[in-house]
């Protein structure tokens, strides 16, 4: 499904103001406020009309993500809040579709975010083309070109640790799909002075740190370089590291880049020996010496640093050698040599470095070019980005050729935007069919014709002085200025002939001051003579073409003698005016698009905005003068549209659909708002309103309805909402009711159908009954004879019993009769020996009672008949001390008896595995006390409740004697994992805690013995035979909170099923099996960390160690 695509406008949720354009009041306080509150809330772009501007926030934001690529892609400029993608898709839809080719003009001083600006484009670019394997070749090629072009051109300084210090200027191809075909790279002013020299607290280019910290020993070796920076007298050691860069990554992201660019292997090996060769270079210095004659001449110190320059370029020791010390200076037929002092030695080394490089980035570029370049001949549209140094301005007159021919390039760009906005301007207003008004602005030409003008112009008099004969130096230039440019508006110096100046302490004597259009630079003249000069001695010259070296040698052309040519060479800056003019040309046959980047503060730090910074950055940029062009005619225009569809809802004629063309409904729209006719007007296809109060008023009255609109969607959505609710409510109630209608009908025929089920079943249970006492009655009647004869043969036979027994019963009682009366007889014969044995008879007689009375007395002194009270009655004579005992004891085995008697088989059961407990492990175990209070459950689980282990319990046909959750040891780290531990009647097993799934099953005639310490802790190890299938992973280390319990159950288990009593070993040392090896558990006294839980560690292979507390 298509992404949904809203509506929105620039205007939308607008922090501050948007556009620029639309800033009222305009002055330099508001723009700045305004740019702050931005800032302050990440918006870090604004527009100025078509113009974006940036402000750096030094750090990374969320708004260049692939999904903000495509929220500004195929949109209308002013439809999203400012960005830079919303500038690089017009650019690049506009060369696409309309077929004009574009350029990106991005400016502003050093260290605002030029040069990730143009990443930026770049990138966007590359992500809205097409796709394709050639067209993803070309971009990824033409995206890496910068990581090369950056590492050789751009250097850390005090503003900027990535500050380009060339400019760039890159054509992008395409065809005509908008798909990229190559690219074309200019570079302007290297700043090769850098090479040789470095302000305080800046570096040298990037790649001669990178190749120091990312080479590896091998390559450093073979460039007969070492790590350490402070050998190289070319680089500066005070900013050698610099936090946030890592230059040994970079040096490999260059190599790599490099290679996808198109680089071969040897080409970037000669790259690198020359970088070293210019490092090297710094390390020669010279001695004066004097000759015979009384001249001065120089000699090289140390000739081992020549050597190995000598070995990298392939060039003869000797000739450069002399190079340095002699100077060949030819004129027509006459050739004379002379000898170099050591200043003159030291200005050909910096000389020849600084050549050397240059010509190398030079090489890089047009390298980099060969390879990006378009391969077919078709027509090609062209969009152009432009990165180039931004207006500098040093303090304390630190300004010189450099800062000149850099602002000097700025003053031609400013003119080139003045003119082209203007035009831009003037077109639209034609092309609408609006009146066109004079605008008034500083025009910049008169600076620039001082600068450039080829007869009396700034840069044409430098030449002159250069290719004058007689001594030359600054201070004879500074005086030609003075003599030449004295009248000159935009031009000061201490020497000048206007009377105005005279007095001026501000302007040293060496120095002159130019009126730019972002202000006044004071110049310091020293070095402007010998930088536009930029000599290389012929010797030097020659020495490279001589080198066996292919690159060095390349780059060196002049050097050949085949080709000598006494013509001086053309001046640097006749070359950069030159360059300067092409690029001019090149950009005004382009539809130009401009961003202007702003440096919030010097501190390179995040949410720092200095506004004196900024308020200077805008004026040399030029922004209120942009914006008062922009705005001096109409401030803000748009689409019939667009303007149409976002304030229809003011007027009742055009809401809520608006019939006739846009054109129509705006002119109904503005007549019913009653806005005054001359603060718009209408052109072919824009509506164009002078004020911003009078979009602003558009706005608040937008708002108003929107609120209204909102007021009363709300309304007929609540209406909507409570209607459906109602339907939806009325609609249940029916479906309900005819539910419970079919249920009702449902239930009184269970009902009916039920009482008929009953009533049969009365019926056939009646008539059931019936039969059977018909049954009945039928077999008493046939029982009856035989009963009755029964009663009668068992009545014969019980008089007959009973005559019997009376027969013997007479004969008994003669029986006892006479024994009596034989008794009658002995003891009337006795009864005179009867006092003799008295005493015998009462002693027995006196027993007898004292036991009588002992037993009457025992009977009301019996203790309770609970099994555990100790208590029984004292004893009351000795004599009875043993009896005392005996009857204390049989009556303790008889309620003991009764007390069993009271138990359920279950009950039974669980005291026999107490009483194995006891056996077991009392005295033995210190955990045995704290668990004789607790029940043996077994089933702590309750696995057949819980439908989490259903599938657990389906797969196991037995009883489960006990289910519990244990902690498994690992064997390799003594980390614990949970199981569950179930035992039934023939197997033991173990099952995942989360899954139920079987992990291992044990039989229990496969388990030998099982350990454990004397100690307070759960843990236990199982043993398993050796050789049987369970044991093929080694024994089984566990930790439970139940170890007695589930030892005991073992126990029994086994001898139940295999007959045999299982070992229970109780020690503080014992070995377990783990796979092929014996590891030994010992159980420690310790500090837990973790409080009372005892942890388990692996010591080494042989070794698990139980921390106990």
């Amino acid at each position: 499904m298509a992404k949904m695509e809203v509506k929105t406008s620039l205007l939308d949720n607008m922090i501050g103001v948007g556009d620029m354009v639309l800033l009222e009041p305009l002055n330099e306080e508001t723009f700045i406020n305004n740019l702050k509150k931005r800032f302050d809330h990440n918006e870090i772009y604004t527009y100025i009309g078509s113009v974006v501007i940036s402000v750096n926030p030094y750090r990374s934001l969320p708004i260049y993500s692939p999904e903000k690529v495509e929220d500004y892609r195929n949109r209308n400029f002013y439809e999203l809040s400012p960005h830079i993608f919303a500038l690089s898709d017009e650019a690049y839809r506009s060369l696409r579709d309309q077929d004009k080719d574009q350029c990106i003009l991005i400016t502003g001083e050093s260290g605002a975010g030029k040069t990730e600006a143009s990443k930026l484009v770049m990138s966007y670019v590359a992500a809205v083309c097409g796709k394709g394997a050639e067209v993803n070749q070309v971009k990824e090629q033409l995206l890496q070109s910068n990581p090369v072009l950056e590492a050789f051109g751009n250097a850390k300084t005090v503003r900027n640790d990535n500050s380009s210090r060339f400019g760039k200027y890159m054509d992008i191809e395409f065809d005509f799909k908008g798909d990229p075909l190559g690219g074309v790279i200019s570079n302007y002013l290297l700043e090769k002075s850098r090479v040789v020299k470095q302000p305080r607290g800046e570096r040298n280019f990037h790649v001669f740190y990178q190749l120091l910290s990312g080479a590896s020993e091998e390559l450093l070796n073979k460039l007969k370089l070492e790590r350490d920076f402070s050998r190289y007298n070319y680089l500066s050691l005070d900013s050698a590291k610099v936090n946030g860069i890592d230059d040994a990554a970079n040096f490999r992201t260059v190599r790599n880049a490099m290679q996808i660019v198109g680089f071969m292997d040897h080409e970037i090996e000669s790259v690198l020996e020359v970088v070293a060769a210019v490092l090297k270079l710094g390390n020669i210095e010279f001695k004066p010496e004097s000759r015979v004659n009384g001249l001065d001449e120089s000699k090289i110190k140390d000739k081992n640093e020549v050597k190995e320059i000598c070995e990298l370029t392939g060039i003869d020791q000797s000739v450069l050698e002399r190079a340095f010390s002699f100077r060949t200076v030819e004129a027509k037929q006459e050739k004379v040599s002379t000898t170099l002092n050591v200043a003159q030695a030291y200005y050909a080394r910096d000389a020849l470095a600084k050549n050397l490089y240059s010509r190398l980035f030079s090489w890089l570029v047009n390298r980099i070019n060969e390879s990006i370049k378009a391969q077919t001949k078709v027509r090609k549209k062209v969009m152009g980005v432009l990165d180039i140094y931004g207006f500098e301005i040093f303090e304390n007159a630190d300004n010189s050729f450099e800062q000149f021919i850099i602002n000097y390039c700025n003053e031609k760009l400013q003119q080139i935007f003045i003119e082209l906005t203007l035009k831009e301007e003037q077109e639209e207003y034609i092309r609408e069919d609006i009146e066109w008004t004079h605008i008034d602005y500083f025009n910049n030409a008169i600076i620039c014709d001082l600068i450039e003008n080829n007869t009396n112009g700034i840069l044409a008099m430098l030449d002159e002085e250069c290719l004058r004969p007689g001594a030359v130096t600054d201070e004879t230039f500074l005086e030609k200025l003075n003599q030449v440019c004295a009248t000159h508006q935009h031009f000061e110096s201490r020497m000048s002939k206007c009377s105005r100046f005279l007095n001026d302490t501000s302007l040293p004597h060496s120095c002159f001051r130019i009126q730019h259009y972002a202000g006044k630079v004071l110049y310091q003249v020293e070095g402007f003579v010998d930088k536009n000069n930029d000599l290389l001695y012929r010797d030097l010259s020659q020495a490279m073409w001589k080198a066996g070296h292919t690159l060095v040698k390349s780059l060196f052309p002049e050097g050949n003698p085949a080709k000598i040519n006494l013509k001086r060479p053309p001046t640097a800056g006749s070359q950069f005016k030159a360059s300067v003019a092409t690029l001019m040309k090149n950009l005004q046959t382009k539809n130009p698009n401009y961003i202007r980047c702003i440096k919030p503060n010097d501190k390179k730090a995040a949410h720092i905005f200095n506004e004196a910074l900024v308020c200077h950055q805008i004026r040399y940029l030029g922004l209120l003068e942009n914006v008062r062009v922009r705005r001096a005619g109409y401030a803000f225009r748009q689409a019939y549209e667009p303007c149409l569809e976002r304030y229809k809802m003011l007027c009742k004629q055009t809401w809520p659909h608006w019939k006739g063309p846009a054109r129509a409904g705006v002119e109904v729209l503005f007549n019913e708002l009653e806005i005054p006719v001359e603060e718009y007007s209408f052109g072919r296809s824009k509506i164009f309103i002078r004020n911003p109060r009078t979009l602003f008023k558009l706005e608040d009255l937008r708002k108003q309805r929107l609120e209204d609109l909102a007021t009363l969607i709300q309304k007929i959505y609540r209406g909507w909402k409570c209607r459906t609710h109602f339907l939806l409510m009325r609609k249940s109630q029916i479906v309900i009711a005819a539910w419970y209608r079919r249920y009702a009908q449902q239930k009184r025929y269970q009902q009916i159908k039920s009482s008929a089920l009953v009533i049969q079943s009365y019926i056939r249970g009646w008539k059931a009954r019936k039969i059977l006492r018909e049954l009945k009655h039928q077999k008493r009647c046939e029982e009856a004879a035989t009963t009755i004869a029964a009663y009668w043969h068992g009545t014969q036979a019980r008089r007959e019993l009973k005559r019997l027994k009376e027969e013997a019963r007479r004969k008994h009682a003669v029986a006892v009769i006479w024994a009596y009366w034989l008794g009658l007889k002995v003891r009337r014969e006795y009864r005179k020996f009867f006092r003799a044995n008295a005493g015998k008879k009462i002693y027995e007689f006196t027993i007898q009672r004292i036991v009588q009375k002992y037993f009457l007395e025992m009977k009301n002194k019996m203790p309770s008949l609970s099994p555990i009270d100790k208590n029984w009655p004292s004893r009351p004579y000795l004599f009875l001390d043993s009896t005392h005992k005996e009857l204390k004891r049989i009556f303790h085995l008889w309620r003991c008896k009764k007390y069993r008697d009271q138990f359920t088989d279950q009950q039974k059961l669980i005291y026999e595995e107490k009483l194995e407990a006891s056996e077991l492990f009392k005295d033995k175990k210190a955990l045995y006390p704290s668990s004789v209070g607790q029940p043996f459950q077994g089933a702590y689980l309750e696995i057949n409740k819980n439908p989490k282990y259903k599938k657990l319990k389906d797969s196991i046909e037995e009883k489960i004697i006990i289910a519990e959750v244990v902690n498994k040891i690992n064997r390799a780290n003594g980390k614990s994992t949970s199981r569950i531990f179930l035992l039934t009647n023939n197997n033991l097993l173990l099952a995942d805690q989360k899954s139920g799934q079987i992990k291992s099953e044990v039989p229990l005639v496969d388990v030998t013995k099982v350990s454990m310490s004397s100690q307070n802790d759960g843990f236990f190890a199982i043993h398993l035979k050796e050789g049987s299938e369970a044991a093929s992973k080694g024994d089984f280390l566990f930790s439970s909170d139940h170890l007695i319990e589930m030892a005991t159950k073992l126990y029994r288990t086994t001898l139940s099923q295999t007959k045999q009593k299982l070992n229970i070993e109780i020690s503080d040392e014992f070995l377990v099996q783990f796979r092929q090896d014996k590891v030994c558990v010992k159980f420690i006294q310790g500090n837990q960390k973790n409080g009372s839980v005892p942890t388990c560690k692996r010591k080494n292979n042989r070794l698990l160690e139980v921390a106990v507390p």
